[in-house]
């Protein structure tokens, strides 16, 4: 019986809101590796970058950690089995306000955590 092995890349402190960051998430969970990156290099949302990037990375984790179990992966059986964004810190700055006061603004951060696997038969 064959497991199916995975690997996993996280980026963190993106500096996207996760709402929007959880758009380009929900368009790639699910699919195979060669279709979610030309699905994110066709996407016009900016989040599609770090996105692509952490997916690469993961596929390179993958790569790497079969060659260091004396296997081989093919990047065709890969498939995105987890993503997802989780809330990063927030960095709290101020703006010029009305009648000389200040008002805050939040600048929301990411994580992006990324796991793919081999299929399963």
């Amino acid at each position: 019986m064959e497991f199916a092995m995975e690997a996993r890349a996280i980026a963190k402190e993106i500096r996207m809101s996760p709402r929007k960051v959880r758009l380009v998430a929900d368009q790639i969970r699910g699919r195979s590796v060669n279709e979610a990156i030309s699905v994110l290099q066709f996407s016009k949302k900016a989040a599609a970058i770090p996105m692509g990037k952490t997916l690469r990375s993961a596929v390179a984790n993958a790569r790497e950690k079969a060659d260091l179990e004396g296997d081989s992966v093919d990047i065709d059986e890969l498939v995105i089995s987890r993503i997802f964004v989780d809330e990063g810190r927030v960095l709290k700055r101020w703006r010029a306000g009305a009648m000389g006061r200040a008002t805050p603004r939040r600048r929301r951060t990411s994580h992006i955590t990324v796991v793919v696997s081999t299929e399963e038969n």
